[in-house]
């Protein structure tokens, strides 16, 4: 049966498509126009009481929040596809030291800075210059400890592509693109040879082609 995935348009919920070429799992896409409130609609609350993308419906499975979706699948087809979870118990640990890492220390910057810079603008407001500097320092702090660790593992976890690299992938794409941030990521030798692997995965450039104009 195919996967249905209700609202990737969005950069989070992106997580989930990538997720699924990798795996080699068949999915079709929802669209969820959350500036129309279509993520308030009561059919669609009855998926996600929180109003939030994405929500995936398997069969008569259904299940929220990116990063518990990409969870799933990697676990659910770890022998199909890439294994995104590692071969050893200790490897699946360090992928998920470094999802909580990616979820609470590098998401909160990056995400407000998305916010003051790309869509502030569109909802008619004036950036805060203040705001994104402080935004800035905060993410450049955990890109240091990125490039520290990249020095020595050329992915997040080790030496194999993991959830955990995939999970940066929707969020950095929005640095090197209409952001023109991307010196935080070049300006740090690691951390810029790690972007141009990830994002140069077929499954990644699929994505991006799928949604043309986001980044």
């Amino acid at each position: 049966m195919v996967v249905k995935v209700y609202g990737p348009d969005y950069a989070n919920p992106k997580r989930v498509p990538v997720c699924l070429i990798e795996k080699g799992v068949e999915f079709e896409t929802v669209p969820i126009d959350i500036f129309k409130d279509e993520n308030k609609a009561p059919e669609f609350l009855k998926l996600q009481p929180f109003g939030s993308v994405p929500v995936i419906q398997d069969g008569d499975y259904t299940l929220f929040e990116s990063r518990a979706i990409a969870r799933y699948y990697a676990q659910k087809y770890k022998h199909q596809g890439t294994d995104l979870l590692g071969k050893k118990i200790e490897e699946t640990g360090l992928v998920e030291q470094w999802l909580e890492v990616e979820a609470q220390c590098y998401s909160p910057p990056i995400t407000d800075l998305i916010y003051k810079i790309v869509f502030d603008p569109i909802r008619g407001l004036t950036p805060d210059p203040k705001l994104i500097k402080e935004s800035e320092d905060k993410l450049c702090k955990v890109l240091d400890i990125y490039e520290e660790r990249l020095s020595k593992s050329k992915y997040l976890a080790g030496d194999f592509f993991s959830l955990a690299d995939l999970s940066h992938l929707s969020l950095t794409q929005y640095l090197m693109g209409k952001m023109g941030k991307e010196y935080l990521i070049r300006d740090r030798k690691h951390v810029s040879a790690w972007w141009d692997d990830i994002s140069s995965r077929p499954s990644w450039k699929k994505v991006v082609e799928l949604w043309p104009g986001l980044y």
